[in-house]
This record gives C-alpha cells, structure tokens and sequence, in this order.
C-alpha cells in the first residue's frame, strides 16, 4: 500500500520544486538562509501541494489513462487506488501544506494557492485547448520562481524571469512533441490539444523558445558581472541541444524524466550548479 501511495504523490516529480531555491541560490543567500529546518517549510508545503494537484489529474485523467500505453498502470486508472481513497489523500495532504504555506508568508500562500488555481483548471479542462495547456505548464514553473523570492525575500530580475519562463515553455513545448510522436495516430484519444497542434508546430516552437532561452540567459549572466558565470553559457547551450536531441530521438520529454535519467544532461546540471555557486559563493 505504501508503494501505491508513494507513486499516487510522484515524488520523483518533486524535484520540480526545487525552483524555490533559485532566487536564494542566484542571489547569493542560500547559505545563510537556507540552511535550517524552517527555511524547508516552503520546499515542504510545495511538495506537499503539488502531490495532491498530481492526484487530481490522475482522478480527472483515469479514463483516458486506460487507454495509454504506460499511464494505464497508474494507480487510480488501474484501479489499484479508489477514488474516495484518492480523495482522501489529497485532502490530508492540504491540511498539512495550507497552514505551513500560511506560517511562511502571505505572499507564498498566495503563489501556492495560484498554483493550486492554475493546475485544477488545467486538469479539469485547460489541458484540451491549444497553446493554454503549454502555458499553464510554464506557469507552474513561473509561480515556484516567484514563491521562492517569496519565502525567501529576494527579488526576481528581469532577466531571470524572461529565462524561466521562456525554458518552461520550451520544456512543455518539448513534452508534448514528444507525447505526440510517441503517441501517434492515437493521440487524440489521450489528449485533445494533441491533435489540434499541426505538423512542424511543436518542433518550430520548441527551437524558437530554445534559442530564447540561451539569449536571455546570456543576458541574465552578463547582468550579474561575474566572468565564471559566462563560461556557464557553452552548458546551457549543450543542454538545450542534448535535449532537443533526446526528443527528437523519440525519447521522453518530461523534465524530471530527462535530467534523472540521461547522464549527459544530470552531469550537465551537476556542473552547471557546481560554477555557478563556485562563481557566487567562491569569492
């Protein structure tokens, strides 16, 4: 039973959350905010939260996901997990995250609910319409950015925010290519918006919002006048193009799925955290 809960949560999907502490990490207060049982309360609440938002979808999500080749064997969908049960969950789960958002902060209530907001419409009904279902998946990115420069009191630049969001665009952009490849001619079945995106769309978008995102982060490193961080660049444009090369190759898009599980791209990001702390913190 235990197993069963565990995959309904998709813990592996809470490294998303991880977003929360890149204001801090960027801003050169990790260390000396971060490091204490109470500074995990935002990261926990998250965690928690989005648990439940997945479970959600999965309620919303059973019927189609029989008909998937690998969703089918979910919990909710296979049937091993009820729906009350399910339920259940998602209410213990809140009980628990909306009082530890509320001890942080207002604001981080605020982006925690909005993302609550946000993945219920996507999961009742956004996910069918073209463009909105990419959007709504960048937004969930957007709002962890902008919670974590709430919790944590560190302002969000310009530059920074035109990056995440521009990646997280990318990265939907490159999940449901990647969902639409795998699928074929059965991907109307599992997902609406699937179909309606002609031939050559997510492809164009995903290298457009790729070559984006390597501009603005440019940009964003320039901004912070640190010449370690430059030689950062080269390692975003080698994860964007290891990506777009995963995708292309008919493997998963999902995020969590890609950096896990792809050596190149987890070395990649080992190193890219390992010069930019180096680069903020090694002074």
């Amino acid at each position: 039973m235990l197993i069963r809960i565990l995959k309904l949560l998709r813990v592996h999907q809470w490294l998303k959350n991880l977003m929360l502490f890149f204001p801090p990490f960027l801003g050169g207060t990790l260390v000396s905010d971060c490091l204490t049982f109470r500074s995990l309360i935002p990261f926990a609440a998250f965690c928690l939260t989005s648990s439940a938002t997945y479970i959600l979808n999965d309620l919303f999500d059973r019927e189609n996901d029989r008909h998937h080749p690998e969703k089918s064997t979910r919990s909710i969908a296979s049937g091993r997990v009820s729906v009350p049960s399910a339920l259940l969950l998602v209410a213990v789960l809140l009980a628990f995250s909306v009082p530890a958002a509320l001890n942080v902060s207002n604001s981080f209530f605020l982006m925690l609910a909005a993302y609550c907001v946000v993945s219920l419409a996507y999961s009742a009904q956004l996910k069918n319409i073209v463009l909105v279902d990419i959007f709504c998946i960048s937004a969930g990115f957007l709002l962890r950015l902008e919670a974590g420069g709430a919790a944590y009191h560190v302002p969000i630049s310009e530059w920074l925010f035109i990056s995440v969001f521009l990646l997280s665009v990318f990265l939907s952009t490159g999940k449901r290519l990647a969902e639409k490849s795998h699928l074929g001619d059965a991907a109307h079945h599992h997902r609406k918006a699937l179909a309606a995106y002609p031939k050559g769309f997510l492809q164009g978008t995903m290298y457009m919002t790729g070559g984006s995102v390597l501009v603005t982060y440019t940009m964003y490193v320039i901004s912070r006048h640190s010449s370690l961080l430059l030689y950062t660049v080269p390692l975003c444009c080698f994860g964007l193009l290891r990506y777009i090369l995963r995708v292309q190759s008919g493997k998963s898009g999902d995020p969590t799925e890609s950096l896990t599980k792809d050596v190149p791209l987890f070395l990649l990001g080992a190193a890219w955290v390992s010069m930019v702390g180096w680069g903020i913190y090694g002074r």
